[in-house]
């Protein structure tokens, strides 16, 4: 009888886990549902997938389709390029080389790359290219830059707006170098670095800088002006906008950066890097990759922090001392390739995440929207 009594309250207590787990996804979907499916319709989004972290619990969720032709539904393996979200990524391996001391984050470029020694580029080090801080790099190299070669002479060249620290300039080939001298620091090719070294700390296993054939199966369609478009890589593209990753995977990186205690020492440390903020621009902190708030955040701050005068003009720049990371802060990314747009979201006091992947480049202000909405929504049933 004692036997037969725990035995029941065993499956009694799993019983009661499961209902409270349906009804957390139940809640978690209305969220979803409530914000997605009106975003897809009035922005035409043909697909998006979107995973949330919930206190460890992880959810995703699939519209659409992959492709407007094609019309295959968007699953747990659709691929979508992520743009400017793979700068959080290497950023995250530049800070894993530094944390294996291989590079250091005061160092100027030169000392991996000796062609740029004595130019202006050189006077800036590998962390004001990690906080778009180098001294006014433009947002994307120039139309006439194409190849390794042309890539170098154009560093070679760049004339400065500003000292290094002064402004943040948003900036593909701020990025773009720090990939390159990231990967020179571990003596690999970047795309080897981040296959070999980075997805794997993170059980990415269905995430690619160069895609292999038998993915290809599952790499969706990005939809531009009634066309079915992808990425045209460009100069260092790689460390800048060349990740394809699924939904799941990207909710692992989010859930390791929400707690990364799990990670082997160099990569737990290499993260908690990432969320160190450095210089204050604006309504945000930059840190590595991440761009930062303090939590909680008002809606109108967020979508201040997203808007496009933060990308496409210089704002000053105030070096913060040290390397701050105190209090509540929600960390974010957005990232675009000419047919796809992605929203990355954490906030760790609260144990929550948030994934945004969708087929179509569509305006971030409507991103930060939806995962505001999102996000609101889960905090305050939780609360």
């Amino acid at each position: 009888m004692h036997r037969l009594t725990r035995a029941g309250l065993v499956i009694c207590a799993c019983l009661g886990a499961t209902a409270a787990h349906a009804v957390d996804e139940a809640r978690i979907r209305a969220a979803v549902d409530d914000a997605i499916r009106p975003l897809m319709s009035r922005h035409d989004i043909p697909g998006m997938a979107v995973a949330l972290t919930v206190d460890g619990r992880a959810y995703v969720f699939n519209f659409g389709v992959t492709a407007v032709q094609g019309r295959a539904p968007v699953t747990d393996t659709t691929l979508f390029e992520v743009g400017s979200v793979t700068k959080t990524l290497t950023a995250t391996l530049a800070a894993y080389a530094a944390s294996t001391g291989k590079l250091s984050m005061s160092d100027h470029p030169s000392r991996y790359l000796p062609e740029l020694k004595g130019t202006a580029i050189d006077k800036a080090t590998v962390l004001h290219l990690a906080t778009y801080t180098a001294g006014g790099l433009p947002l994307q190299f120039p139309d006439t830059v194409a190849g390794d070669t042309a890539t170098l002479a154009y560093f070679r060249h760049w004339r400065p707006t500003a000292a290094p620290g002064a402004v943040r300039s948003y900036s593909n080939p701020s990025l773009g170098l720090l990939g390159l001298v990231t990967a020179k620091a571990l003596g690999q090719d970047f795309a080897q670095a981040m296959q070999t070294q980075l997805f794997p700390a993170f059980s990415m296993a269905h995430s690619h800088v160069r895609m292999p054939e038998a993915a290809m199966q599952d790499y969706a369609w990005g939809h531009r002006d009634g066309r079915q478009v992808r990425m045209q890589p460009g100069p260092l593209a790689e460390p800048t906008y060349g990740v394809r990753t699924t939904a799941s995977d990207l909710l692992r990186f989010v859930q390791a950066n929400l707690a990364p205690g799990s990670l082997a020492p160099a990569m737990r440390r290499a993260v908690e890097a990432t969320q160190a903020g450095h210089f204050r621009s604006g309504l945000l902190v930059q840190g590595l990759g991440w761009e930062q708030y303090p939590y909680p955040v008002s809606r109108e701050w967020l979508l201040g922090g997203n808007a496009e005068e933060m990308v496409m003009q210089a704002q000053p720049a105030q070096r913060l001392p040290g390397a701050t990371a105190h209090g509540p802060r929600l960390f974010n990314k957005t990232g675009s390739t000419g047919g796809f747009g992605a929203y990355l979201a954490f906030v760790p006091s609260q144990r929550v995440g948030l994934v945004m992947l969708a087929n179509r480049n569509y305006p971030i202000p409507a991103r930060v929207e939806a995962a505001w909405s999102i996000l609101q929504a889960v905090t305050e049933a939780a609360d």
